[in-house]
């Protein structure tokens, strides 16, 4: 091979070869114009040296080497691989840097500390001194309830056209919004409503922290795989228990000092099967508690933020249901739920907290019971009587199942229940038309922290069962009531969201009420005080 090197000269025509040694390139695709001010290339401080492998034919077909001197600005062009019109260029392959070194910043920016934290504190009920105080926090009630008002004008005024109606603060940018003017986001809490709602949702983001890590300090590998919950499945369990540190961390910064601290808990939970079945209707009203107040918080800073947790949080509550078998996603919306229903099947769980600990506003509501709550360790779901752990969750147990009627068991694909992307059950856990029964608790037992709420409801005598599921909140008369035993039976809405959307699907609530009060998803809250005791329901 013969090296030849020499200048980038503007005359490459007709394929020949200058004297300087230069093999001419007439057709090229580098700008002519660039070539008579390069001049020698030792001299070139904006240009970079490419070395091109040529057959010349002038040299019977030598292997020629030149190196060119090419302007910076005009690399990018496609001709460099073919030097002459007749001659095959062979085109020299070079990886792409994908990894450069990047400085440090100086001074350093230190990550933020993540809050102060235990992975598992303890696990059992509270049997300690009673409470020196009990009872929600509160201080002057206004009245027993909020008067309705009208829809507020402007947004009934709006022409909902796909026209501007105002003029634009800034390029690409409509009128209105909240929070757009330019003012500076102050990330903290900006009145009792968002202090209130917050500490509640740090609340959950405490239990959901030890809960995950208890399930897996408890429970052996072996107990895991036999649920088809493999060492990377676990994996991902403790990695969604890390995530809780970040979603406590964001939300006790936005409280202050004040904010709720970790506390102990007590978790209806004897095996994986059920610890799994905890957790996906822990994580489902925990995320509907958060939705349900978040476009209502003062603080849209705050928002912002808890939403980025939330949304964490969702996924959670899905893939919980894949490792229960179940399918992930079966409804088209979420339901959100007001804090006091959060509160109430939150409080029961919750063994002790520091002494010290901020208290909450929220109303703790009487357990509902659902005595044929549909169980999704059965291979027929919604043939289950009495097989449900203690307190408003209703969560599943697997006790005095026989192993055969267990689908973790099955054999058919159509009726196993193994850890999955997703299952299609051919058996459905619940349907319309189905008898519900229920039997709800008196008020004035003692819940929460250290014992320290009390369960309360101005409802006499429960008339409707309140199905709370997406978007609609469905009334269905009680049957059969008995006040003296407190149970009664109602059957099970055949009402859909939308044509081909089930609205009572998946992980959701049925509360006992007086009146078959209208509420919509962002006032939802105007039912409580009429609300006479509160559970989940597993639909699907």
């Amino acid at each position: 091979m013969v090296a030849v090197s020499g200048w980038w000269h503007h005359d490459f025509q007709n394929h020949q070869e200058l004297e300087s040694g230069v093999a001419g390139a007439g057709n090229a695709g580098i700008s002519r114009g660039y070539s008579s001010t390069v001049g020698p290339f030792n001299s070139c401080t904006l240009c970079t040296a490419i070395t091109i492998n040529y057959l010349s034919q002038v040299h019977h077909n030598a292997l020629l080497a030149i190196t060119i001197m090419v302007p910076k600005m005009a690399v990018w062009a496609a001709g460099l691989l073919a030097v002459l019109n007749t001659v095959d260029a062979v085109p020299v392959v070079s990886e792409a840097q994908t990894t450069v070194f990047s400085e440090p910043t100086s001074p350093p920016i230190p990550s933020p500390y993540a809050i102060s934290h235990h992975n598992v504190t303890s696990n059992g009920p509270y049997d300690g001194p009673p409470a020196t105080t009990t009872g929600a926090l509160s201080t002057t009630v206004l009245a027993a309830s909020i008067v309705p008002q009208p829809p507020p004008p402007q947004i009934v005024a709006y022409p909902a056209d796909g026209k501007l109606h105002g003029d634009q603060p800034m390029p690409y940018t409509p009128s209105g919004g909240i929070g757009t003017n330019g003012s500076e986001p102050v990330y903290k809490v900006a009145s009792d409503f968002d202090y209130q709602s917050l500490a509640l949702a740090l609340f959950h983001e405490w239990i959901e922290l030890d809960l995950f890590h208890w399930g897996l300090a408890t429970f052996s590998e072996e107990e895991f795989d036999a649920y088809g919950i493999d060492a990377e499945d676990r994996h991902l369990l403790q990695h969604m228990a890390d995530q809780e540190v970040g979603h406590a961390s964001v939300i006790a910064n936005m409280l202050g000092p004040s904010a709720p601290k970790q506390c102990t808990y007590n978790y209806p939970v004897s095996n994986v099967r059920e610890f799994i079945d905890f957790n996906q209707k822990l994580t489902r009203w925990a995320e509907a508690g958060v939705y349900g107040f978040l476009p209502h918080l003062n603080s849209g800073p705050a928002a912002q933020m808890l939403l980025q947790s939330i949304t964490v949080e969702a996924r959670q509550q899905l893939i919980f249901r894949q490792f229960g078998g179940q399918s992930p996603m079966p409804e088209w919306h979420t339901p959100g739920i007001p804090q006091s229903w959060a509160w109430t099947l939150l409080a029961p769980y919750i063994s002790s907290c520091p002494h010290d600990q901020t208290r909450l506003v929220w109303q703790n509501f009487p357990t509902l019971h659902i005595l044929n709550q549909p169980n999704p360790a059965r291979i027929n779901g919604s043939d289950a009587w009495n097989e449900t752990t203690a307190g408003p969750a209703n969560s599943l147990s697997t006790k005095d199942i026989p192993d055969s009627e267990l689908c973790v068991n099955a054999t058919d694909p159509a009726l196993d229940c193994r850890a999955a992307i997703s299952q299609n059950h051919s058996i459905p856990l619940s349907y319309p038309g189905r008898q519900v029964f229920l039997q709800w608790d008196a008020p004035g037992h003692l819940v929460g922290p250290n014992n320290s709420y009390v369960t309360t409801t101005n409802v006499k005598g429960p008339k409707f069962a309140a199905w709370l599921s997406q978007l609609n909140v469905t009334y269905t008369p009680l049957l059969n009531v008995s006040l003296e035993e407190r149970t009664a039976y109602t059957i099970q809405p055949n009402v859909s969201t939308w044509l081909g959307d089930p609205a009572v699907n998946g992980t959701m609530f049925i509360a006992l009420t007086d009146l078959d009060l209208f509420v919509t998803p962002y006032n939802v809250t105007a039912v409580n005080p009429h609300v006479a005791a509160l559970a989940v329901y597993q639909a699907g």
